[in-house]
């Protein structure tokens, strides 16, 4: 499949896996469960940062951190939910997020996409086995993708930093 582009409405049957960071005690997450994305996010707008790997030097280091330290700006810009995927198991996004002091709750989503079945079906895949190509994207309230990009080099925070996703909204 071709990966989703602006003007494109985002897919029925779009499905992570989720350990959630728990407020109430964040050294300790929730257990791994289905995350329905499709279901979840009709009428809301929702940023998707997908990343190669946690604990990567570029992902670590210049990807993931402004997207955790820009969050208020980017839910003063409207956003409802900023949604982080790679291909790392459930616990291993939890851990990656308390390790980046990520915000708890279910505004800012640590999300495990197994196999990096969304990444090659809708997004694009990084072309090293299975893992995610680094990308963003915002879907709108309607469903619509308003904007998709793709890293031209996988090693590359541009296309889809922060930054400019904030320049998009």
């Amino acid at each position: 499949m071709a990966p989703l582009k602006a003007g494109d409405k985002f897919p029925e049957g779009v499905k992570f896996d989720w350990a959630p960071i728990l407020d109430e005690d964040p050294t300790v997450c929730g257990r791994p469960q289905e995350y329905d994305a499709s279901k979840e996010w009709q009428g809301k707008k929702v940023v998707i940062v997908s990343l190669p790997g946690a604990f990567t030097p570029s992902c670590s280091a210049y990807h993931l951190p402004p997207y955790v330290h820009k969050f208020n700006e980017l839910k003063s810009k409207g956003v409802d939910k900023v949604a982080v995927i790679a291909s790392n198991d459930a616990f291993v996004m939890n851990g990656w997020g308390k390790v980046n002091k990520a915000p708890t709750g279910e505004d800012f989503l640590m999300l495990s996409d197994t196999k990096s079945l969304f990444s090659q079906h809708y997004g694009w895949p990084a072309g090293m086995g299975d893992r995610n190509g680094r990308w963003a994207m915002i879907v709108e309230k309607d469903g619509t993708i308003s904007y998709a990009e793709n890293e031209k080099n996988p090693g590359e925070v541009a296309a889809s930093a922060a930054d400019t996703v904030l320049a998009k909204l």
